[in-house]
């Protein structure tokens, strides 16, 4: 059976590993918390880039809107009447309505029918419809825009509330981790307090004086009686 010297050591021992591995947990808690951190700030780093992106067509999204709302009138008919004569002053409309107008001429030149009704006719309506087509083919443009702008108001926030759910996951690993750090670096001081129990009870196992014996405890078996020869002496 080992003898208490053996026990101590061994005791010793044990709390000594298990300091280690207690300060080992700690190093690997702290380099997992790092390491959930630094996701973190990559997460948001990657979220800010896409949002910086994103971000001149999040911007004309709304103004193509409202350019779409005043040419309606549903800003009021000043913002209207100011949208209609925008596109009707326009470099371009001014150019292809002159060019269809001399189209018209040349072709009624070309038939005698310059002092014709039809050709009046033709030229009255020209223009007009030339406004109304590039009224529509401008609103249609802007619709494109603010559906650019819509698809891409709602990427921004996809990827936010994805670096949102990433977030949230490398926090509770963060927090997994220093829990698990907390809890080992726990470990030497539980196995510390046990040694004195355990140590009692190796004793009483080979039958030896236990803790209340050391201390003068009422609990201390009687002592042995002292052999006949020595008391003999003693008394002589």
């Amino acid at each position: 059976m080992p003898d208490p010297v053996t026990a101590i050591v061994a005791g010793g021992t044990t709390l000594i590993g298990s300091s280690m591995q207690s300060r080992a947990a700690g190093q690997a808690a702290q380099a997992q918390a790092g390491a959930a951190q630094a996701g973190i700030g990559e997460q948001a780093r990657q979220f800010d880039e896409v949002r910086r992106l994103l971000a001149p067509f999040v911007e004309v999204g709304p103004e193509a809107l409202q350019a779409q709302r005043a040419q309606l009138g549903l800003e009021g008919p000043e913002a209207q009447r100011a949208a209609i004569e925008q596109i009707a002053g326009g470099q371009l409309l001014q150019e292809l309505t002159r060019q269809g107008e001399q189209a018209l001429l040349q072709r009624a030149s070309a038939t005698g029918g310059l002092r014709g009704g039809n050709l009046q006719a033709a030229l009255a309506q020209f223009r007009p419809a030339m406004l109304q087509a590039a009224l529509d083919q401008q609103y249609a443009r802007l619709g494109g825009l603010t559906t650019l702008g819509q698809q891409s108001a709602a990427g921004v926030g996809s990827a936010g509330m994805q670096t949102g759910v990433n977030t949230a996951e490398l926090l509770g690993r963060a927090g997994a981790a220093q829990a698990g750090g907390i809890i080992g670096s726990a470990a030497p001081f539980v196995q510390a307090a046990g040694l004195p129990l355990q140590f009692a009870a190796f004793q009483q196992g080979r039958g030896a004086p236990g803790f209340g014996n050391l201390f003068g405890g009422a609990g201390s078996p009687a002592q042995p009686a002292m052999p006949q020869e020595l008391g003999g002496w003693m008394e002589g």
